[in-house]
């Protein structure tokens, strides 16, 4: 039979000391998670809805038996805090702590494991208490690259988020170097943030964000004001910046399943127009948004008449190319060879997606590919001086890499041939050493015998 009062902490009952030494951390006060600090961490800072945080923790019953523990598995454990994806004890607990903080949690059945407990572990309706470690915390990488962190102070109303197109107001504060250098309230179409002087950066996390929501966005130069800076901001090129954004009001655009095809087409026309515009003053991933967007909206239809799949096809062609070539000055030459292929799908004998797709192949060193597609080029247009200047290249790049390789493997089979030969002077060495030993035992056992010979007779 066990009771409350069989874990202990500082050899007193548990329940004792989260009486008199806990803090209540629940939004609600209603002591569903009560809080003893073992150790303090190392700042001030806290976790923020979403951050990614790595914890150890040992989970235990009232009884004091142990149910789970981290550092058994000699593994930590790493979640999204604040988004359900653990226990919502864990959720309000960890975003209480700092650093390198060291707590116990008190958690009751309705912030744990609830009225079914968990089969085999935990009884139903049982509280239990939790010992956890905050090892470290990190902002939510909205992009592959880490370009943009989002750290989320307070959680927007809803399920629901800007999409593209879609009319947004927001509040902004823009740091550099802590010092503040934007702070407005504004309004613009997301993908189109770039006209009222927002940076990509946090036109790119709208999707993410919801009515109401207040995050920190941390943008690197590529989000932010990229090469150039932002001098009339006095903000220097290559500049890390923050913005902390607050989505007050948004009104989304209709989905590509909600528009007509002469409403896209429509569309199509005004958005290529946009993505041109972005694309000549060197704005390539504000013009990528607007080709993508024309790719997403006709790459599923087919038309009812020959004008209409005419019109299709010339926006895909043009949408693909331009992506390209964005793709060519931002060197991402997987997404060059991509946006080529569909081009050449619709149109095999397309000079520019062709050469397009030779640069790409010739920036990867795939010189072999490169060229097939440069004379393509040529049996499309024979007068074609571009790709008759990069089928030369092609071709010093390939002699250069037979000569390459030719030295690496004479220089290759050499080291084995001096390694072959080695080990066979080892060899060598080590059988003549075996065959001097067997000599030198013959003529010792041989002067034994002489010398055990006369007195033996």
């Amino acid at each position: 039979m066990t009771t409350d009062q069989d874990l202990k902490m500082d050899g007193q009952p548990a329940t004792s000391v989260f009486a008199t030494k806990g803090t209540d951390v629940t939004p609600k006060k209603d002591k569903g998670v009560v809080k003893v600090v073992k150790r303090q961490g190392l700042d001030e800072e806290r976790p923020m809805i979403g951050d990614r945080v790595t914890v150890h923790y040992t989970g235990k019953l009232l009884s004091g038996k142990k149910f789970d523990c981290s550092r058994e598995r000699k593994e930590p454990f790493r979640f999204n805090v604040g988004k359900g994806q653990v226990l919502k004890a864990w959720d309000i607990g960890v975003m209480s702590m700092q650093r390198g903080e060291v707590c116990t949690l008190l958690c009751k059945p309705e912030y744990a494991y609830g009225s079914a407990g968990n089969p085999d572990k935990i009884p139903p309706s049982s509280s239990v208490v939790f010992e956890m470690e905050l090892l470290k915390f990190e902002g939510e990488a909205l992009t592959g690259d880490s370009g943009i962190i989002r750290r989320i102070k307070v959680k927007g109303d809803g399920y629901m988020n800007p999409n593209d197109g879609a009319s947004v107001e927001v509040h902004l504060e823009g740091k550099c170097d802590g010092r503040r250098f934007d702070c407005r309230d504004v309004s613009f179409i997301v993908g189109e943030a770039e006209d009222k002087g927002v940076p990509l950066g946090v036109d790119r996390a709208m999707d993410k964000m919801q009515k109401g929501e207040c995050c920190l966005l941390y943008l690197k130069q590529k989000y932010g004001f990229g090469s150039e800076g932002k001098p009339e901001l006095k903000i220097g090129p290559y500049k890390d910046i923050v913005y902390e954004v607050t989505l007050k009001s948004f009104q989304r655009a209709k989905e590509s399943w909600e528009m007509d095809l002469p409403e896209k087409l429509e569309l199509a026309a005004v958005v290529k127009q946009k993505g041109n515009q972005y694309f000549k003053v060197g704005l390539h991933h504000q013009a990528v948004a607007q080709y993508q967007r024309i790719v997403l909206w006709l790459e599923m239809e087919c038309g009812t008449g020959m004008e209409q799949q005419k019109r299709i096809q010339s926006y895909m062609l043009t949408a693909h190319l331009n992506l390209a070539l964005c793709f060519l000055r931002t060197k991402e030459y997987t997404q060059v060879v991509e946006n080529c292929n569909k081009v050449v799908e619709l149109d095999e004998h397309n000079e520019k997606a062709l050469y397009r797709r030779g640069e790409a192949r010739l920036l990867r060193n795939e010189f072999s590919l490169a060229m097939e597609d440069f004379q393509h080029v040529l049996q499309v247009n024979p007068s074609n001086r571009a790709a008759h200047a990069q089928i030369s290249i092609c071709q010093s790049k390939i002699k250069e890499h037979h000569e390459q390789d030719k030295k690496t493997y004479a220089n290759m089979f050499q080291k084995f041939a001096e390694r072959d030969a080695k080990v066979r002077k080892t060899k060598r060495r080590r059988d003549e050493c075996v065959r001097n030993g067997m000599n030198g035992e013959v003529g010792i056992k041989r002067r034994w015998r002489s010398q055990d010979g006369p007195s033996a007779k």
